[in-house]
């Protein structure tokens, strides 16, 4: 059997879920990139946070090219046959809300398996293929990227669940298996099966942004064993600045806004570990300390002109967590069956 017959038989109603917010070339890159698939698949969701005519229009494009490349296919549970979905949004939902609703969409269109990913890569044209071969075996795979320079990209796969920090000196070698275990997930390219969908719900939309994919393979580690393979699926086509740490690993440039979120998002992460029996004030405190003294490396390293309102969001972050530690009001996101 060919691995595109395997492909065929094990990644059955596969839907592609894309986030998109404001970046028009970006998008068009990644439909380029779709269009190049040597496998169709079932459904490509598109969740525009930004509900732009512009965007609209572009998938009304892309679902006219995509249909006449592959024609139409198994109508979804609302009765549409044509792959391109187009999910606009009232507002910006973050990335972690944009992903919630578009797992959701496919999900209820039928979707069996979620293959998810933000504007800014480009899938590789044999990728269906390549996360076919672990499909038969396991529930939540990451496959590897290539760099915007065309290197490979480290991925902290290893997540440090006392800390609720990454690993930054996980062996990245694949080992004996061809593959390795992780208790983490991320929503640039990471594909998981409806099971797991049904069995630990919804990405969690209250993260905005930063963590709510770290999170939700830390919540499907709880049901399966989540696996990170040496196959290569997409690129990132975004350039970021970073900084080049001894040849071994990046410290990559972001915002403030972002560094906020690392900070606040840590509140509802801890939510998560007290849920699971996981949580060990004292060394989630001293992981918080480690993130904050990241950041605080970040700004001065890589976002220098950033220092004065990125120290005020870091602080601001890292109060607003510790109020989410006491909301009487939270509770994990449910299981959907």
């Amino acid at each position: 059997m060919t691995e595109k017959q395997v492909a065929k038989k094990t990644i059955e109603k596969l839907a592609i879920v894309v986030v998109t917010y404001k970046r028009q070339q970006l998008l068009a890159t990644l439909f380029e990139s779709i269009e190049k698939l040597t496998v169709a698949p079932w459904r490509v969701v598109v969740v525009d946070n930004e509900r732009s005519d512009r965007t609209r229009g572009m998938v009304e494009d892309f679902r006219a090219k995509v249909t006449a490349q592959w024609g139409e296919t198994v109508a979804d549970r609302s009765g549409n046959e044509s792959r391109v979905v187009y999910a606009p949004q009232t507002a910006n939902l973050g990335g972690a809300g944009g992903f919630s609703a578009g797992v959701e969409k496919a999900y209820e269109l039928g979707a069996e398996w979620f293959w998810v990913m933000d504007d800014d890569v480009a899938v590789m044209p044999e990728a269906i293929e390549r996360l076919a071969k672990w499909t038969d075996r396991h529930d939540v795979i990451q496959g590897s990227r290539y760099d915007y320079d065309g290197g490979p990209f480290y991925w902290q796969y290893d997540f440090i669940v006392p800390l609720g920090i990454p690993n930054p000196i996980a062996p990245s070698a694949f080992g004996p298996a061809g593959y390795r275990v992780m208790d983490t997930l991320c929503f640039e390219g990471g594909l998981f099966r409806r099971n797991i969908v049904e069995q630990i719900g919804l990405p969690d939309p209250r993260f905005f942004i930063y963590w709510d994919d770290t999170m939700y393979g830390y919540r499907a580690s709880k049901v399966t064993n989540p696996i990170v393979v040496p196959d290569v699926i997409l690129r990132r086509t975004r350039e970021i600045g970073n900084w080049d740490i001894a040849g071994l690993r990046q410290l990559n440039s972001t915002s403030d806004m972002n560094r906020y979120h690392i900070m606040r998002n840590r509140g509802y992460m801890a939510r998560y570990f007290m849920t699971y029996g996981d949580y060990r004030p004292l060394l989630f405190g001293l992981g918080t300390l480690l993130t904050a003294a990241k950041e605080v490396i970040r700004l001065v390293m890589v976002d220098r002109g950033h220092v004065g309102t990125g120290l005020v969001q870091i602080v601001k972050g890292w109060w607003d967590s510790r109020k989410l530690l006491h909301a009487p009001d939270w509770s994990p996101m449910p299981p959907l069956k």
